[in-house]
């Protein structure tokens, strides 16, 4: 299984690009900051990541404002073929403050 469930905030995005297929696709750096228990020690976890949304995903996380806590559901996968750099692919996200509610595509 190749599930990822982390909290975070968008803190760089680029403009929406289309495929040439005409899929909309936003790419997107997230910053994420937690504290695990780990061998039965605190383990502070600080760490940035490159996201991708397709589709209506895309679109909708567009309308996310840069730095507003988020809830994020995904999948890794290379950043392209043979790449040992992995991608978080967004399949769901709700906001964590302000607006109530989770997308889904």
């Amino acid at each position: 299984m190749n599930q990822v469930q982390l909290t975070g905030q968008i803190l760089e995005a680029q403009a929406i690009r289309y495929t040439p297929a005409g899929v909309a696709m936003l790419d997107m750096l997230i910053a994420h900051h937690s504290e695990v228990e780990h061998a039965e020690h605190t383990r502070t976890i600080e760490m940035e990541m490159r996201a991708t949304a397709s589709g209506d995903m895309a679109l909708l996380m567009a309308e996310v404002a840069l730095g507003e806590p988020l809830w994020l559901q995904g999948f890794l996968a290379p950043s392209r073929k043979g790449s040992s750099r992995l991608v978080l692919h967004i399949q769901k996200y709700r906001r964590l403050a302000g607006a109530p509610g989770m997308a889904t595509v």
